[in-house]
């Protein structure tokens, strides 16, 4: 082992090791928010932790293309550990943060570990809320992480296979969208193009009506963030698609083959989606850290939570003063400015608030639809919006390898003239075999069973 002249840094076999006595920055997270931390903080004379439950970072706008065949897991995904390659005082933990020592500016992690900081940026992102309805966690599909993601894709291929082996019957295959946002109208409109599209030719099987999508929203309105011009378009295009809307009513029941609502109605479903609401994680409420509106930490202007100068929280765990929807960008600016008020405190230069800018957001319903609504004043709807968004999430994956997989994935999926007949990315449907101990080719009969 060996040093450099500077003595900033060691080397080993395994590589440089970070100097320990320069700055330590733990960040918790590696979603939008946690990188756009680590990366301002690229060539700061720090040393970084970064620690996730999971060892990559999901792209969750584009997780309802791979929960309906539209893409493949690895297109959304990105292996933390590569951030090394271009920034070697990163140092990548893959462990779970359960308690935060604001006195001794000290971490523990699941696995008991204790690690110290000089900063903690808490980035740790948000879990599905089920408001309490009873049913809804055991009977409905949450969408905020892959293996959600990939579980909702192969739920419903089987049940598109059960119902094409019992033709002619009421065993079709009816799927419930709770939630009129952004995700929810993006999941029944994919949905809705991969029935017409794509199943249709595949499944003769299944009569169209059988394959039903429903979207259940407790507004009036679908898409309530964005000017009532949207909405409108939205609904139009979904109807268009034979997406039935059941607005106004809230889910007063998730039952394993139906959705009770507010107002008494039961909608059958073979596959609920959950695609509303979000709560910080349970283990946030032992942290000790002062709380605001939805359970979020509160901070101040510059994102330190409130007390606690040495400690920041970005992205939808934390609220500020002027309340930032929990989206992909208030996480990006909040982390970039966090890493760059550490860096100019380091300097000794002061730091400054963050000014949120408002680039606007987007929603697409399918092929040559979408909305956006540009700097909270322009509103683009029908191909020019679809191409903005195709653009702009793109141009927003982290790496070269998924842009160029995730754009031939959508051309192919709603290009011409691609689009006439798409092939899904199938789900894993299970693999039929003899019962155990059966010879292939023997009736079932000749093996009885025993009492």
């Amino acid at each position: 082992m060996g040093s450099n002249v500077g003595g900033s840094q060691v080397t080993s076999a395994a590589g440089p090791v970070a100097d320990e006595t320069l700055p330590h920055v733990v960040v918790v997270g590696g979603g939008f928010g946690g990188l756009a931390c680590v990366k301002a903080l690229a060539k700061a004379p720090v040393r970084i932790t970064l620690i996730d439950r999971r060892v990559y970072n999901t792209f969750n706008p584009l997780l309802y293309q791979v929960a309906t065949g539209g893409l493949n897991a690895g297109n959304v995904t990105y292996f933390l550990r590569s951030l090394r390659q271009q920034q070697p005082n990163v140092r990548v933990l893959h462990e779970h943060l359960v308690g935060v020592d604001t006195a001794a500016r000290t971490i523990t992690l699941l696995n008991d570990e204790q690690i110290s900081y000089d900063h903690l940026v808490l980035a740790n992102g948000v879990t599905t809320s089920w408001f309490g309805t009873p049913g809804a966690k055991e009977n409905a599909f949450a969408m905020y992480s892959r293996s959600q993601a990939l579980k909702i894709r192969d739920t419903l291929f089987v049940r598109l296979e059960k119902s094409a082996s019992t033709p002619g019957t009421d065993d079709g295959l009816r799927v419930v969208v709770v939630g009129g946002g952004s995700t929810g109208v993006e999941v029944a409109g994919a949905l809705a193009e991969l029935r017409d599209a794509g199943l249709r030719p595949a499944y003769p099987e299944i009569d169209g009506d059988a394959f039903s999508v429903t979207i259940v929203q407790r507004g009036t309105e679908l898409l309530k963030n964005f000017r009532p011009k949207l909405r409108t378009y939205a609904a139009e295009q979904l109807a268009r698609r034979g997406v039935d809307l059941h607005l106004g009513t809230g889910v007063a029941e998730v039952l394993p083959d139906a959705v009770v609502l507010t107002d008494g109605t039961v909608i059958p479903s073979d596959l609920t989606v959950w695609a509303t609401g979000v709560h910080p994680h349970e283990e946030v409420d032992a942290w000790g850290l002062p709380r605001g509106p939805g359970g979020r930490i509160q901070v101040d202007a510059e994102n330190r939570v409130l007390g606690h100068p040495d400690v920041f929280a970005v992205g939808d765990v934390a609220i500020g003063p002027d309340e930032l929807p929990q989206l992909a960008q208030p996480a990006i600016q909040g982390g970039k400015h966090v890493g760059e008020n550490i860096a100019a405190a380091l300097a000794g230069l002061p730091t400054t608030p963050l000014k949120y800018f408002d680039k606007g957001t987007m929603a697409v319903i399918g092929r040559r639809a979408a909305v956006a609504q540009l700097f909270d004043k322009v509103q683009v709807t029908r191909g020019l919006a679809w191409l903005m968004w195709l653009f702009v999430h793109v141009m927003s994956l982290i790496g070269p390898r998924n842009r160029l997989t995730t754009l031939a994935g959508l051309v192919s999926r709603y290009g011409f003239p691609f689009h006439r007949n798409p092939v899904p990315i199938v789900g894993d449907v299970p693999t039929v075999r003899p019962p155990k101990g059966q010879r292939p080719g023997t009736p079932a009969e000749a093996f009885p069973t025993s009492d």
